[in-house]
């Protein structure tokens, strides 16, 4: 297949576009130096990322006498691009201080952006909360690719069933179902109401061991969470509409404190969890229940869709995989394939 040509004008748009995004890192390095070259720069010392603002980070110092105290700060382009729980060196300064290196990250929380690059959300991350509730209306394969993402970068995944207090009729048998099916797979699975403060105290004892992120639809309550577990964050609630959709609230990714250790990050709620980066065999290591089966395929090749002598397929038929859970890795294959 020939590839199409660019007309005239698109290749204009495309040139422009790039020109202005050097203008706007050129702009940016040109704040940092001149912000390095002030004489009133402290020294350098070890921070935390706490949220992002366009060119600038508020950065929290992580040692010292000033430990604790944030202060915005200008960065380089070359340092690439910052994000919420990366750990810096940088200098204080007035008004604004500059970071001047990034040290490497242990983990990194990504999703792809609408072009279907990799874009990265959050750093230095120890658990993923996968948040859901009774409204929205949860759905598992959503679930699964949150479970599979994690599994990809190699963060522990807890699912959070949040609004217990919500479950009616219409949601009570889906919200059993959830809770069984991934504690028997083996996941943390914790149930709380931020209305009535159920499993509250609980959750909280876990999340001081970690950093931690929540992840979910919009609407399953995670702003609401943060502000029960850490009342002054103050963090906007936006309510569910009369068809129970979600709306987006928080605008930036920000990390929170807890005071007894362990930090949270509350990053903007996400409707897709696209997993278009990802190849066949990333998906089907996702699926833990399925990893004694990998490898004792009758062909080495072997697709799992309908090949004789396959380990998958056999697991199925005797029970030990959930037709549920197969719909489910099939479902994600064919959307890792439309993309």
């Amino acid at each position: 297949m020939t590839k199409r040509k660019l007309t005239r004008r698109q290749q204009w748009r495309i040139e422009k576009i790039q020109e202005e995004r050097s203008a706007r890192a050129n702009r940016r390095d040109q704040q940092a130096d001149e912000a390095l070259s002030e004489s009133d720069l402290g020294p350098e010392q070890h921070g935390l990322v706490i949220t992002h603002y366009g060119t600038q980070v508020v950065v929290e110092a992580t040692e010292g006498e000033a430990k604790g105290v944030q202060q915005r700060c200008h960065f380089r382009s070359n340092l690439g691009s910052l994000v919420t729980g990366d750990r810096v060196v940088w200098r204080a300064g007035n008004p604004l201080g500059v970071v001047v290196a990034v040290l490497p990250r242990d983990s990194a929380l990504q999703r792809p952006d609408p072009h279907g690059d990799m874009k990265t959300v959050a750093a230095n991350i120890d658990r993923i909360i996968i948040v859901v509730a009774p409204y929205p209306e949860p759905h598992a394969n959503l679930i699964d690719r949150y479970l599979v993402a994690a599994n990809a970068i190699d963060i522990e995944p807890v699912l959070l069933i949040n609004k217990i207090d919500r479950v009616d009729d219409n949601t009570r048998e889906k919200i059993t179902y959830l809770e069984k099916t991934y504690r028997e797979l083996g996941y943390d699975v914790l149930m709380v109401s931020t209305k009535n403060g159920t499993g509250l105290d609980e959750f909280r004892q876990y999340l001081t061991h970690y950093t931690s992120v929540f992840v979910g639809q919009s609407g399953v309550g995670k702003s609401s969470l943060v502000n029960a577990l850490l009342p002054e964050s103050n963090l906007r609630v936006g309510d569910l509409s009369e068809r129970q959709q979600g709306t987006h609230t928080t605008t930036s990714a920000t990390l929170l404190h807890f005071p007894g250790g362990g930090h949270l990050i509350d990053s903007p709620g996400i409707r897709e969890f696209g997993l278009w980066h990802m190849d066949e065999d990333d998906v089907l290591d996702g699926f833990i229940e399925f990893k004694p089966f990998i490898g004792h395929c009758k062909f080495r090749d072997c697709s799992h869709r309908h090949e004789p002598g396959c380990a998958i397929l056999s697991a199925l038929e005797n029970g030990k995989i959930s037709a549920t859970r197969m719909d489910s890795y099939r479902y994600i294959l064919r959307t890792l394939n439309e993309n």
